[in-house]
């Protein structure tokens, strides 16, 4: 059977004072009034019914969960009492659905994208199920279909279409955040995808390279989808890595039993991680400036102003441009643009000076 399995861990500490440690990014309502989790959610309603939902989380945000997803069972929130990086996050649940169904297919999904159009996006998950049931030795990762040489990005080198679909490749090789220019010659070859970080795969084969190549791991996440309650004590044991690190790249130089594949992902895609890519999704005026909420811009252009303060409150700027204001009832934040990257290791400090009342 098919499942979905949406990974809504992390602070979101680029969005930062948006996001804070009570209210991580994937929960707030920042398009259409809605949490980027719940619209995450709704796209993946288009393909599998509810109950064949799941969602791993941090367990101090699983009652902000259940009740922003009421449709979710409650045997579906997977709670992380920490974050152990994303191998965990896929590892643990493909545990628990082995568990229930031996025959479990998932689609690994995330919860901070906006993508258009959905039904382009629901079609490709499609696909890349049928790849998966097709094909017991296959990990399928979404590649989107680049739109310009982004470097904020991995890439995915595609290789021989697979027989029998339409827009899927082998994977040769994955591919670091690349520099402009290397990106730019990415592009125009047209062999190479942007790695999405979704993924679909049969459970147990997911289990099978976590058991070959990280074999403390899998021991672990198997002993905790047979006794949660143990979940407290057993998960803070887990090695912190990423799935890409752990099992994709080196599933990909064959170092495992799998093999890697690709479905394309013909879709405008937005990570949603930073203040720069959220403000693609807010009006802009005609100096191009992003607002959300009350705001005034005199002789200023291209800032993002968002002001979440006080009922009333105003945010007012003149002469500003290429900046980031961000106003809420405790915290206000002005950062140039282009340092935007550089909000996370501002939170550190500000937790390290001031304490986590303020991170």
């Amino acid at each position: 059977m098919r499942y979905v399995v949406i990974m809504a861990g992390g602070s979101g500490k680029r969005l930062w004072p948006l996001s804070r440690q009570g209210t991580p990014k994937q929960l707030l309502k920042l398009v259409e009034g809605k949490s980027l989790l719940r619209i995450a959610f709704e796209r993946a309603l288009g393909v599998v019914p509810a109950e064949n939902i799941l969602v791993c989380t941090g367990a101090s945000y699983a009652d902000a969960v259940a009740a922003d997803l009421h449709e979710l069972p409650p045997e579906n929130l997977l709670g992380e009492p920490v974050g152990r990086d994303s191998l965990n996050a896929v590892a643990w649940p493909a545990a628990v659905l082995a568990l229930r169904d031996p025959d479990a297919v998932i689609a690994q999904l995330t919860a901070d994208h906006i993508m258009h159009p959905v039904s382009a996006f629901q079609d490709a998950l499609r696909t890349a199920f049928e790849v998966a049931e097709s094909d017991p030795l296959a990990l399928v990762t979404l590649g989107v279909v680049p739109t310009s040489p982004h470097t904020g990005y991995g890439y995915l080198q595609r290789g021989q279409e697979l027989e029998g679909f339409t827009d899927a490749n082998a994977v040769v090789e994955f591919k670091e955040k690349p520099d402009r220019l290397t990106a730019t010659q990415y592009v125009e070859s047209g062999n190479y995808w942007w790695n999405s970080g979704m993924f679909v795969w049969r459970a147990q084969t997911l289990l099978d390279q976590v058991r070959a190549l990280l074999p403390a791991t899998y021991e672990t996440v198997v002993d905790i989808a047979a006794h949660p309650e143990r979940v407290g004590d057993l998960y803070p044991t887990l090695l912190k890595t990423s799935v890409d690190f752990g099992i994709m790249e080196p599933v990909s130089r064959g170092e495992a039993t799998a093999h890697v594949a690709a479905v394309a992902l013909p879709i405008q895609w937005y990570d949603v991680g930073g203040f720069a890519s959220l403000a693609e999704h807010f009006a802009h005026d005609d100096a191009g400036n992003a607002t959300e909420g009350l705001t005034i811009a005199l002789d200023s252009e291209r800032n993002l102003l968002i002001n979440k303060g006080d009922a009333g409150s105003l945010v007012a700027v003149v002469g500003l441009h290429d900046t980031v204001v961000v106003s809420t009832p405790q915290i206000t934040l002005v950062c140039p643009m282009e340092d935007t990257e550089r909000i996370r290791e501002l939170v550190d400090h500000v937790s390290t000076q001031l304490g986590p009342e303020y991170a």
